[in-house]
């Protein structure tokens, strides 16, 4: 039974291998575009309103009432 128990407690590290090599992936190629001054702000452009979406989301989801 112990055996089972260290072989489950190793999935959460390979979960977060995983998530941070696709974020890693996904990231490293707008990083090698940013030394253009206007590619860069149109990526900071982006992330800002990539952030505030995923914010009214979870905001109308958590608090659906004061949508309205």
């Amino acid at each position: 039974m112990g055996e089972f128990f260290s072989n489950v407690s190793r999935y959460p590290k390979y979960l977060i291998t995983i998530i941070l090599g696709v974020f890693f992936a996904a990231i490293e190629p707008l990083v090698r575009r940013s030394s253009n001054p206007i590619t860069a702000i149109s990526l900071i452009g982006a992330l800002i309103s990539g952030l505030l979406t995923l914010f009214f989301i979870v905001k109308g989801m958590v608090f659906p009432s004061s949508l309205i």
